[in-house]
């Protein structure tokens, strides 16, 4: 079960940081006083208690002068007004309901799953995204729609797939994005519940009234902007329009320019613009386009890998393991002693039974697939095993070693848990 760590905050740019412990309620939080029911003329709006950490975990921050929000799920939407030392629950439309003003009597509960204080549990409560796009406008994304508020959080206004005549493509919304440019809104809407919702990209350019749907189909995990062009990492790759997403394109391939490692991944979950560099995040590692001539996806990519550097030129270890192969592949890392070599690379079963060839002589080192040089002679290289044999077949669970050879050095070897 996922479960929430809280958040960090810095003031020196990141070389001290301030860890919040995950909101959570007190037993007895169990009211809300929200406009006109003030607890005294009218009873406050009931608020389930939100009391551990386990699916309460933030997902998304926004910020507008002098406070903090963020969406932790099951927890909601939050905001603080000092810095995370104390949080207030703010309360949005249910599922059954479109809008809310302090001048309404509120007759649902905060509830975003039922259980013993209560049958309801609202979709709309469950909240993964948040986004301001001015001092008093916010935007939620929730798992039944999305929230509207301008005037800093009170009154609230929903969007979803059936109230509108031109509508998001679905009700669960993981991501929101405003793109500064032209003033539009981008949202990664994807199916909740109704049978007619479809997962896509939904944007609007006036404040949510009406929504434009793209990328029929893509599960979007977020937005970055760069000058009129907007990207959309995905489960299928890192999407990129600059026509408010008549046409979408990818990258024709992400390879480092210097070491020539590839990202192994079409899974994307982020990406940024600084500049002439686009940066994107993946299943697989961090990539950066320093994009030139003007030319969309054209320009010298860096690849960064995260690994855990090598103490000598003898040491040689595989991750992620164990390892299973129809989900991921295997990183081999190793050292040419900061040279370039040939090297050749075998898998064998556990009673070293030749399985494999990953690869033959191949020129590797200075830089080629070179991934970190924090010790010189014992920089790191990286190769990559999709757990089949030489027939092309998946092998079964077991344990496997493999064998470095670098050049006429003595091999190296390494062992390999595989678990399907």
């Amino acid at each position: 079960m996922q479960t929430g760590g809280g958040l960090a905050f810095t003031s020196d740019n990141g070389l001290t940081w301030n860890i919040v412990p995950q909101p959570v309620d007190d037993p007895a939080d169990s009211v809300l006083i929200y406009g006109i029911n003030d607890g005294i003329n009218l009873p406050g709006v009931r608020a389930l208690p939100v009391t551990v950490p386990q699916q309460n975990l933030t997902f998304d921050i926004a910020f507008t002068p002098g406070t903090v929000w963020i969406a932790s799920f099951a927890g909601g939407l939050r905001k603080s007004t000092d810095n995370g030392n104390t949080w207030q629950r703010v309360l949005i439309p249910s599922d059954n309901v479109n809008q809310i003003t302090p001048q309404d009597t509120i007759k649902f509960a905060l509830q975003p799953v039922p259980g013993k204080f209560g049958p309801e549990g609202y979709l709309n409560h469950r909240v993964f995204s948040v986004i301001s796009v001015d001092d008093s406008t916010l935007y939620v994304g929730t798992a039944g729609g999305i929230n509207k508020s301008t005037d800093g959080g009170i009154s609230w206004k929903k969007f979803t797939h059936t109230n509108q005549e031109n509508p998001i493509s679905g009700n669960f919304v993981v991501a929101l994005g405003y793109h500064e440019f032209d003033k539009t809104i981008w949202a990664a809407t994807w199916r909740a519940e109704g049978s007619t919702e479809f997962y896509g990209v939904s944007s609007s350019s006036d404040g949510g009234e009406n929504w434009n749907t793209s990328l029929d189909g893509e599960r979007v995990h977020n937005f970055g902007f760069k000058l009129n062009n907007v990207l959309a990492p995905a489960d299928n790759g890192a999407f990129r329009t600059s026509d408010n997403g008549i046409v979408w394109r990818l990258p024709s391939f992400i390879r480092d320019s210097n070491t020539g490692i590839e990202l192994q991944s079409n899974l994307f979950y982020s990406a940024a613009s600084e500049g002439n560099d686009i940066w994107l995040g993946s299943a697989d590692g961090l990539a950066r386009l320093n994009e030139s001539g003007g030319i969309m996806w054209s320009g010298n990519w860096k690849v960064y890998v995260a690994s855990q550097p090598l103490a000598s030129k003898t040491e040689t270890y595989a991750y992620p393991n164990p390892f299973s192969p129809k989900q991921e592949l295997l990183k081999i890392k190793y050292s040419t002693g900061g040279k370039s070599s040939p090297v050749t690379i075998r898998i064998f079963d556990f009673g070293m039974n030749y399985l494999r060839t990953i690869i033959q002589n191949a020129e590797r080192g200075a830089p080629v697939h070179v991934v970190d040089n924090e010790n010189p002679d014992a920089a790191g290289v990286i190769d990559y095993w999709d757990g089949r044999d030489d027939n092309g077949n998946f092998v079964p669970n077991g344990v496997y070693f493999y064998r470095v050879e670098v050049g006429s050095d003595d091999p190296v070897y390494g062992k390999i848990l595989v678990i399907q």
